[in-house]
């Protein structure tokens, strides 16, 4: 039974983080065009379709090698292209067209929260035998990868979508100061992983998700 338990929460955290990155890449694409920029539309990108937006090794064999050596689950998938110039307002736009994507995934999370509690399971209650209990799971990994997500693509550190974010709202000079350190991102975010900040972001995750579902119906 532990078994058979272990793939299904695999099966459905693989179908949900799918699922969720789509939303997330859909969105940004959806706010560009919203916003003067067709290039994504255009590419077919403003679709919940996950095929055009997968990538092989982020969207598949990074989160599904995760899920079995039970790491913390983060994946991505294709960029969002986007043609700053066709925007109306070149920052503040940008900085809009970041935000979409972990807006929708705390959309998405707050509604596995919303499942959570219609169930009126808690996350402990998962390994019961009960007919509840495929969607009391599938509304608890909503909820957690959705937070996860969200919370992580909101580290002010580029190319996240948080260091995009703080870009628009630095002042001019600050912002360029900010975009020097752009082809660094990488190495910076690799630098925080390794020093244990993504183990703080899962925890964090876990909390507001606790707090959640702790929240009066």
């Amino acid at each position: 039974m532990l078994e058979h338990l272990n793939f299904a929460q695999i099966f459905i955290g693989f179908l949900v983080l799918l699922f969720s990155l789509t939303v997330h890449e859909s969105a940004h694409a959806w706010m560009a065009w919203r916003l003067g920029d067709p290039t994504a539309r255009l590419l077919g990108r403003v679709s919940l379709n996950p095929a055009v937006h997968v990538d092989p090794v982020g969207t598949i064999l990074f989160p599904l090698l995760a899920m079995v050596t039970r790491l913390p689950i983060i994946g991505w998938a294709k960029p969002v292209p986007v043609d700053i110039s066709k925007l109306k307002n070149h920052r503040r736009d940008f900085m809009l067209v970041a935000a979409a994507g972990p807006a929708a995934n705390v959309v998405l999370a707050i509604v596995g929260a919303i499942g959570m509690r219609l169930t009126a399971w808690t996350p402990d209650d998962i390994a019961n035998v009960h007919v509840s209990a495929p969607l009391a799971l599938l509304s608890v990994t909503v909820l957690e990868l959705n937070l996860l997500l969200a919370i992580f693509n909101m580290i002010p550190v580029p190319p996240l979508d948080g260091g995009n974010v703080l870009a628009g709202v630095l002042p001019d000079r600050a912002a360029d100061v900010f975009d020097a350190i752009r082809p660094y991102g990488f190495i910076i975010l690799y630098a925080l992983i390794f020093t244990g900040v993504l183990v703080r972001i899962v925890r964090m995750s876990d909390y507001l998700a606790y707090q959640l579902l702790s929240w009066p119906l």
